[in-house]
């Protein structure tokens, strides 16, 4: 297992129940002794960003439910660190952040492509030792995050292609039923 650390990946472990975060992968943006907190990159939001704000009615981009903690919040990761200021970077190629009028902008002239830059509602977060509680208990599996599954294409895929990190056994787990009662 991997630590966490910012660049981690936590992949929800396929039993999991808790309905916030059940089959889920959540790239940890920060991680320090008093807390940690990330984004949930595999949950669409049932809004786009230009009905959750106002004057971006062009841009009907998705938004990712990011976590159950302040839900009245936009957040974004990107891949564009020299046309966005004040971003910083999670990992190679990944940041969180940064000027959010900046990158508006930039949508909006078209200027960088919506494919390298994620919308988040709410982000998640663990209090001081909570995290590495949820460790111990297994209800999270940890690999290293890459862009490719941070920005994939396919949402519905990123469960599965995160287990495939794993590789061995873990890629077996990407076929097991939510309720194997059900089975």
């Amino acid at each position: 297992m991997i630590e966490p650390a910012a660049g981690i990946l936590l992949i929800a472990e396929p039993f999991l129940k808790d309905p916030n975060f059940m089959r889920t992968v959540v790239l940890l943006c920060d991680h320090q002794t008093e807390g940690s907190f990330g984004f949930v990159i595999n949950r669409h939001y049932e809004h786009t960003l230009n009905e959750l704000m106002n004057g971006m009615d062009e841009l009907k981009l998705p938004v990712f439910y990011g976590g159950p903690v302040q839900m009245d919040t936009i957040h974004f990761l990107h891949q564009y660190p020299d046309e966005i200021p004040g971003g910083h970077e999670v990992q190679k190629g990944i940041y969180w952040g940064g000027d959010f009028e900046v990158a508006i902008n930039l949508l909006q002239e078209g200027n960088i492509d919506s494919a390298g830059i994620r919308f988040f509602i709410g982000y998640s977060g663990w209090s001081d030792g909570q995290l590495s509680e949820e460790l111990t208990q297994k209800s999270w599996l940890t690999v290293q995050a890459n862009r490719k599954i941070v920005f994939h294409r396919d949402p519905e895929e990123i469960w599965k292609e995160s287990l495939k990190l794993l590789g061995g056994d873990y890629e077996q787990l990407v076929n097991y039923p939510i309720d194997p009662t059900l089975n």
